[in-house]
């Protein structure tokens, strides 16, 4: 089965490449915010005349103004505009995800897209070719490509490295059946609970390196106020700079350190079971809630959910989500008695009908699956 796949890995650009990378980084964010102005005064001028077409405007409409936009790979400017395309139909299909924003420089992180043609973005073996750059760049290919690369992403960490994503064409083939299927609740003192019994322990990554971030933030406020009363720009401050890199470099390690994590739980469950009940969590809701909102962030659900079911999708298994309304912690998960809602500290409770002892969080899990299945038989 042909699907799209992204091969992650790290680049070593040189002085004059870097130099690039950040023009490009600054001309498809200029673009995108010249577009995005453009669409409100638009949209602003047709309010007053109904019979007014709206005119999108394209990249190509700034670069009599912006000559220097010519400079940069015009396929990157052109996937500006498709993104703010995609941002607008987002908007529009869910209003909760919000209106697109304009993007800012002082974001530590920028990146652009571009698209391969006739062979514009290559890899040979240690290193990558990519259009409107004469040399090529140094690249990290710590796995083989696998496929027709259709995309590349360049993209610049806060602390200053480089990586590419490259999407590609794969023929990914699919996992053999188990004829296993599996519920699952998700828990903040255990990241998740499966209906097998099995509890997957939070790993509290942001608390591992908390004290040391702390420390490290702490120098970066100091440095901060000393640029200040001497009157210096942060971006001419040496010592804030380094400062700032050291911060970012402890964020990246705990990004990194879940990220991995994720993977690998993700990976062993759709290898393990065919069919995966889950809960439809209202995450964004959840996070209002200020006490449990750091908790809730670094337990990361909601990059859980997603590597599931692409993962699903991929190697042809199936996710089912169960209404997060359906009360699986008031249901035995034996005779079907209904006990009521329990506060959080009830973390076991005995049937008063069938007697049977349970963990509120398997019950739980084991009463996701059975309605994960049922709803399965239904559709």
């Amino acid at each position: 089965m042909k699907l799209l796949k992204a091969y992650k890995f790290r680049i070593y650009p040189n002085d004059e490449q870097k130099i690039f990378f950040s023009k490009t980084f600054g001309c498809v964010r200029l673009v995108y915010n010249l577009m995005l102005n453009d669409r409100i005064k638009e949209y602003e001028e047709s309010k007053g005349n109904p019979n007014k077409r709206i005119k999108y405007p394209t990249p190509a409409k700034y670069k009599k103004e912006y000559e220097f936009l010519k400079e940069v790979d015009s396929l990157a400017l052109a996937n500006a505009q498709m993104n703010l395309n995609k941002a607008y139909k987002n908007f529009f299909r869910d209003k909760s995800i919000g209106f697109p924003k304009f993007k800012s420089k002082k974001n530590p992180v920028q990146s652009y897209t571009t698209n391969n043609q006739n062979g514009s973005i290559n890899i040979f073996e240690n290193w990558l070719k990519l259009p409107k750059l004469k040399e090529l760049i140094k690249i990290k290919a710590h796995r083989k490509l696998d496929g027709i690369i259709k995309a590349a992403t360049i993209s610049r960490t806060g602390s200053g490295k480089h990586f590419i994503s490259l999407l590609c064409e794969s023929d990914i083939q699919e996992l053999p059946k188990t004829n296993s299927s599996v519920g699952i609740d998700l828990g903040i003192k255990d990241m998740a609970i499966l209906s097998t019994g099995e509890k997957i322990k939070n790993i509290r990554f942001s608390k591992q390196l908390e004290d040391k971030l702390k420390k490290e933030q702490r120098k970066l406020s100091k440095r901060l106020l000393v640029a200040k009363k001497e009157n210096r720009k942060l971006h001419e401050s040496k010592n804030y700079q380094k400062q700032r890199i050291k911060v970012a470099k402890i964020h990246e390690k705990i990004m990194n350190m879940r990220v991995d994590f994720l993977h690998k739980l993700s990976m062993d469950i759709i290898k393990n079971h065919d069919i995966i009940c889950i809960e439809n969590l209202n995450i964004k809701g959840l996070l209002c809630n200020h006490k449990l909102a750091k908790s809730i962030a670094d337990v990361s659900w909601h990059s859980f959910i997603n590597k599931l079911e692409y993962k699903a999708r991929w190697y042809g298994k199936e996710i089912i989500k169960v209404d997060r309304l359906y009360p699986s912690s008031q249901i035995c998960s034996v005779c079907g008695y209904r006990g009521g809602k329990k506060t959080l500290d009830i973390r076991e409770w005995t049937c008063p009908v069938c007697h049977t002892h349970h963990d509120r969080d398997i019950n739980a899990s084991k009463n996701i699956l059975a309605e994960g299945l049922r709803i399965r038989e239904i559709a």
